[in-house]
């Protein structure tokens, strides 16, 4: 059994290696995008914790919601726009936002020229999809716990 750190610096935790899940051509969309997968390193199997940064220009994610998962986010820094299907706000450090499953669907775009740095907080609900009304693609959940992508009539990725 590998040894889970009882504590560490956040900011200093290993990025993940591969920026995204997502098929090309919605991965460019992400390019940019960095997460420390907190929960992961503390062996957390409920719920997920990353410390995510966004370099200009990059998105948090394609516009999406989930069915079964809620999400926070808490800003730590920079001031990226929230877009969600019903408009936008600019964050700054301090302010939060909540998703409930099946609610508004949302993402955070970096449209200003410095890092954002947010903590990103979420269950992990077994048999969670997630949906896109912008994009022709869905994100399903499996037994492992892997994201397989497909399009809206079922076609892998």
């Amino acid at each position: 059994m590998t040894a889970k750190p009882l504590a560490v610096v956040a900011s200093t935790a290993t990025p993940r290696p591969k920026s995204s899940g997502y098929p090309e051509p919605f991965r460019a969309r992400v390019e940019g995008r960095e997460k420390r997968t907190l929960g992961d390193l503390f062996g957390l199997k409920n719920f997920g914790v990353n410390l995510t940064t966004l370099r200009p220009g990059a998105e948090s994610a394609l516009l999406h919601r989930h069915t079964k998962q809620d999400e926070f986010i808490y800003i730590v820094a920079g001031a990226p726009t929230l877009v969600t299907d019903e408009g936008e706000i600019v964050l700054s450090p301090g302010m939060c936002a909540g998703f409930p499953a099946t609610g508004l669907a949302h993402h955070l775009v970096n449209r200003s020229s410095e890092d954002v740095v947010y903590l990103e907080i979420g269950d992990r609900t077994p048999g969670d999809s997630g949906t896109f009304p912008n994009d022709d693609i869905r994100a399903d959940l499996d037994a492992n716990g892997k994201w397989f992508f497909s399009q809206k009539d079922g076609t892998r990725y």
